[in-house]
């Protein structure tokens, strides 16, 4: 544990992000697999993707830890799209009041604000809207080829860096 009450509040904001963005990719991934490439999970799924990879070079910056991502054996997936574009509203909604939360948290970093700013914007912009129109469309679903799948970028293996 640091002597710094500052750095310790930055530790756990960007390993409570990082985690918050682990979670989301896993669980569009899995919903994926479950009902086969559909909007707005494909889309969205890469989007986690980049979100991940721009926290990455914070923890690198500030000699934090990445925290391994094991959400995969965490998730229980939905039991239809119209739920999984529920829960994916919810988790926005979320993820909004989480960066807004963190953003306080981190106020002294002005590189970790830019990266929480743009990504609460992502989030509250683009990914909310999507899982709302998805919601609007009920069990219509609209099925995309050639998707990638998200690896919910490196498998790192320094869980302390987090706890």
């Amino acid at each position: 544990m640091s002597n710094n009450p500052e750095f310790d509040d930055l530790k756990q904001a960007l390993c409570e992000a990082i985690q918050d963005e682990y979670k989301a990719c896993a669980t569009y991934r899995l919903i994926i697999q479950k009902f086969g490439p559909i909007k707005p999970f494909v889309n969205i799924i890469e989007a986690e993707k980049r979100h991940i990879q721009a926290l990455m070079p914070l923890f690198i910056r500030y000699n934090i830890p990445i925290p391994e991502d094991d959400w995969e054996t965490r998730i229980i997936p939905p039991n239809s799209v119209e739920e999984a574009c529920e829960q994916g509203v919810k988790a926005e909604i979320e993820n909004g009041e989480m960066y807004q939360r963190l953003l306080k948290d981190t106020s002294n970093y002005w590189d970790v604000q830019n990266v929480f700013l743009n990504l609460q914007r992502a989030s509250q912009e683009n990914h909310l809207p999507a899982f709302k129109r998805c919601v609007s469309r009920g069990s219509q679903t609209i099925a995309i080829s050639n998707h990638k799948n998200c690896d919910g970028g490196h498998r790192h293996r320094h869980r302390r860096g987090c706890q």
